[in-house]
């Protein structure tokens, strides 16, 4: 199967606010901060235009089938490095999945921020979001900091 891995451009942004949905949903079980209802999590327009931010996508037969974005973001003063590229938005939809299309993805993200000279990447992922895990680590990430969170109001009764 040919897979056609390329930017995004803004005549994408419907598949991609679906895309974004499908993140919220997948995350939401892992996270209970999020909000209920409709919500985004990204300015996906501005990540697609914004020269320090990119957003690929993979296509099959023109079909959106995977997208994510990488983001220059500058980093704490007293590490190694002066910034780092963010990952983000890593979704292939349920129908597509186990085709490697998230490697593609990271392929092309990583060599975007490579051609920006940028060595240190970062990504966020729920502690029990195994299969993301997985994925991740296949393409070379390793586990490097956990954050944690407490909400007062659950210790209430205690």
């Amino acid at each position: 199967m040919n897979y056609l891995v390329r930017k995004a451009n803004l005549n994408d942004i419907p598949t991609l606010l679906e895309f974004e949905q499908g993140i919220i949903e997948a995350e939401r079980p892992f996270d209970p901060t999020i909000k209920d209802g409709n919500i985004n999590y990204y300015d996906i327009s501005e990540l697609i235009t914004n020269e320090n931010s990119d957003v690929f996508v993979v296509e099959i037969n023109n079909e959106i089938v995977s997208s994510g974005y990488a983001k220059i973001k500058s980093d704490r003063h007293y590490l190694k490095h002066k910034k780092q590229g963010y990952l983000g938005f890593m979704f292939v939809p349920k129908s597509h999945r186990g085709k490697g299309l998230n490697k593609l993805i990271i392929d092309a993200l990583l060599k975007w921020c490579k051609a920006k000279d940028i060595d240190e990447i970062r990504l966020d992922v729920y502690e029990d979001n195994l299969p993301a895990i997985k994925a991740y680590e296949k393409t070379g990430f390793k586990k490097h900091l956990i954050n944690m969170r407490l909400n007062l109001e659950d210790l209430d009764g205690q």
